[in-house]
């Protein structure tokens, strides 16, 4: 079956962006991916930092760390329970905006405070029953309490095209986060020796406390920049309204706990499957490791923001099927070439993003990780056909099947095989997900994907991947050469395609 070039998709792609309406778009996904993907890259940018002897003085303490934040993820869905989506459709639906925005933030409003109030007030508890120190949680309630309100104008920037205001907020809150982390856990400690103020301000072995204390003044700091909203909010409550859109956030709440289940439960399971004295510990080299697989999904995220008005905006015109078969297409050779590449080089990467080497006992993980993520970014681009068609529902049925499976794998096999266990429910939960949604798709909106050439780059990279890493560690003259053979393998059959782009 022939298939358009990649020279006809950016032909039509450039045509496209020649319509003043969609050059607009196209700078807002830019700019809308640029505060998408900072953000995801403070946590990979922190990692050499807490990693370090000298701040972190062992992987126990990053693991506590990150079971925290695992927590973040999955609170952070809860409190916001789908009204962010809510109030995109409803804004544009309905014709009285201010009683969207007002009722939207109203409910928002009311419920981080009663979370806040009730979290206060049972903190003990909670801290004993998810055993981490209270200090902590009162933290986390804080950080979660402004975070949460800052989930409405934020949503409203978008929703009235104002992306540099967006953008700009989000990299000052990612600038203060890291400036702050640097200097508490860096320099505060050298400053206190001469005397003065910081003498006062720095504490000793209070170096967790110090990261959750960057986020909250980070946190703040993004609520006072958004402050402008709530003063000029009209502040209308319509409960038909609300009921409206509770309905329509309900399935997109379900849909949000299944993805962070599948995104960090697998370390709140771990702290609670492990035996107490290894857990952290082993939280903290399983979640050192994991972070090498953000290059590929950096690359998928950014990928999938570019490509997804593309995706709408051709909807519509003739045949656009065979358009996103080559799509998809040229994001598995990319990812493909992307994961032999990481794999092949992860020991030179290794000391470079990990500093310690009492985290490295985990890099097992790191091939299957990154294959995991690989097949999460082929899922996002299949699922398409759901978006396109508006049967988003199947979206979420999807990953309540992905958050089944890793639940089923991480309760089983924790105890025997520990992080190893973890790693592999992840990638088979991403990997089935990727498979339900190839399924489907073909019976509601058949695209016609090159399934030999697309199942040759991933399962040779793959194959040359454990290869590599597993069978040959540290050796570069085999890994390089492998990496060779592949990029050679692409270039031969995408070559009629790079010839017509290079002749442009």
């Amino acid at each position: 079956m022939s298939k358009p070039s990649i020279n006809l998709i950016l032909l039509s792609l450039i045509n496209t962006f020649r319509l003043s309406g969609f050059k607009s778009l196209f700078k807002q996904t830019f700019i809308y991916g640029l505060a998408t993907v900072l953000p995801r890259m403070l946590s990979f940018l922190l990692v050499p930092l807490y990693t370090s002897p000298e701040v972190l003085s062992s992987p126990a303490e990053y693991g506590k760390v990150s079971v925290i934040f695992s927590y973040f993820v999955l609170f952070n869905v809860i409190l916001a329970y789908g009204m962010e989506t809510a109030f995109f459709r409803f804004f544009n639906k309905e014709d009285d905006k201010d009683a969207v925005v007002g009722t939207a933030t109203i409910s928002l409003i009311i419920s981080s405070i009663v979370f806040f109030v009730l979290a206060l007030l049972f903190q003990n508890q909670i801290a004993n029953y998810i055993n981490i120190d209270v200090k902590y949680i009162n933290l986390v309630i804080w950080i979660l309490l402004l975070d949460a309100l800052v989930i409405i104008p934020f949503a409203w920037l978008r929703a009235n095209q104002k992306p540099m205001r967006y953008a700009i907020v989000k990299i000052l809150n990612v600038v203060i986060n890291i400036g702050l982390n640097l200097f508490l856990l860096l320099s505060l400690q050298d400053l206190a020796q001469n005397g003065g103020v910081f003498e006062g301000i720095y504490k000793p072995n209070f170096e967790v406390s110090y990261i959750f204390i960057a986020n909250l003044v980070s946190s703040a700091f993004t609520l006072v920049l958004m402050f402008s909203f709530y003063a000029k909010l009209k502040y209308k409550f319509d409960i038909s309204l609300w009921k409206q859109m509770m309905k329509y956030a309900v399935p997109v709440l379900i849909a949000g706990i299944a993805f962070s289940i599948n995104e960090t439960f697998d370390r709140i399971l771990l702290k609670e499957l492990l035996p107490a004295d290894v857990a952290d510990n082993e939280i903290g080299m399983y979640s050192a490791c994991y972070k090498l697989a953000l290059f590929m999904t950096l690359f998928a995220t950014a990928y999938r923001l570019g490509i997804e008005p593309y995706f709408f905006s051709h909807a519509k015109t003739k045949n656009p099927q065979k358009n996103y078969a080559s799509i998809l297409e040229f994001f598995v050779a990319f990812g493909s070439i992307i994961l032999l590449a990481v794999v092949v080089f992860a020991d030179v990467l290794k000391p470079i993003i990990i500093r310690s080497e009492a985290y490295w006992e985990a890099m097992w993980i790191v091939p299957i990780i990154l294959i995991a993520n690989f097949c999460l970014g082929i899922y996002h681009n299949l699922s398409v056909w759901y978006k396109i068609t508006d049967r988003t529902k199947f979206g979420a049925y999807i990953s309540v099947v992905g958050a089944i499976v890793t639940l089923i794998i991480n309760f089983v096999f924790i105890e025997s095989y520990s992080y190893k266990a973890s790693a592999i429910a992840t990638l088979v939960a991403y990997a089935i997900m990727m498979l339900l949604s190839y399924y489907f798709g073909r019976k509601y909106y058949p695209i016609p994907y090159n399934i030999k050439k697309i199942g040759l780059y991933m399962l040779t990279s793959i194959f040359l991947s454990v290869l590599s890493f597993y069978y040959y560690p540290s050796n570069y003259f085999i890994g390089i050469t492998m990496l060779i053979v592949f990029l050679v393998l692409v270039i031969v059959l995408e070559k009629n395609q790079l010839k017509q782009v290079l002749k442009r």
